[in-house]
């Protein structure tokens, strides 16, 4: 059998993605003088938040997702950030390969909470691999990539920022319901405002207005913001 090894040697923001993507280099190494004809790899990567240490601005930021820092032995779990399968050209030795991981900004992900929160420093990740092997040096001898291959890196928080800027600079992201966004539409519309910006500013004036009527769908909206009237 032959045995792989796996290290992550660095990542990158790829400014030329159609939307956010990290790149990894992977560094794969086989044992032995065999040649590998292809490697089909699978990639969990999940952030261990327990392998850090955090500010206080930092520790507010990740109470919604760990609690109180009092509780945090318990409840600074693994986060998971992504699920990949990539296909390894054939080599003999060692080889290295992009590992291209696309991301989201939705802050209903918890992993985007995680790295949202951070401002400075390194995440922790770690890297679990299996996958199926092709190799032999006069035919073809499928192999498994044993489950227990793994590879710890700590990735810039600077690398996470960069590529978030690179395509969504100085916004978020919120996701609503859609009967809320019916009502959004509806509210910027009747009152001709130019961008969700304006609408979302005009909703904060509006804060002691008096309750629409019924049918009106701006009563949608305010039901599901809990806004309510003095």
């Amino acid at each position: 059998m032959t045995e792989f090894s796996f290290a992550c040697t660095g990542v990158r923001a790829d400014r030329y993605a159609a939307g956010p993507t990290l790149v990894f280099r992977l560094r794969v190494t086989a044992s032995g003088d065999t040649p590998v004809h292809a490697l089909a790899l699978r990639c969990q990567i999940r952030v261990e938040p327990a392998r850090r240490g955090y500010g206080s601005a930092e520790a507010d930021g990740l109470a919604d997702l760990f609690g109180e820092r009092s509780r945090w032995g318990s409840t600074l779990q693994p986060v998971q950030f992504a699920q990949i399968s990539v296909m390894v050209p054939g080599f003999t030795g060692e080889t290295e390969a992009d590992l291209v991981v696309p991301c989201t900004y939705d802050m209903d992900i918890a992993a985007t909470r995680y790295l949202t929160a951070l401002t400075d420093g390194e995440v922790p990740l770690l890297m679990l691999f299996s996958g199926t092997a092709f190799t032999g040096a006069g035919g073809f001898r499928v192999e498994p990539v044993p489950w227990d291959r793994e590879a710890a890196y700590r990735m810039p928080v600077a690398t996470w920022r960069e590529m978030i800027e690179q395509h969504f600079p100085g916004c978020g992201w919120i996701r609503l319901p859609r009967d809320t966004m019916d009502a959004l539409l509806a509210y910027r519309s009747r009152r001709a405002l130019p961008s969700w910006e304006a609408t979302l500013k005009a909703l904060l004036d509006d804060g002691g207005a008096v309750d629409p009527p019924r049918g009106d769908p701006l009563r949608a909206l305010t039901g599901t913001t809990k806004r309510t009237d003095p």
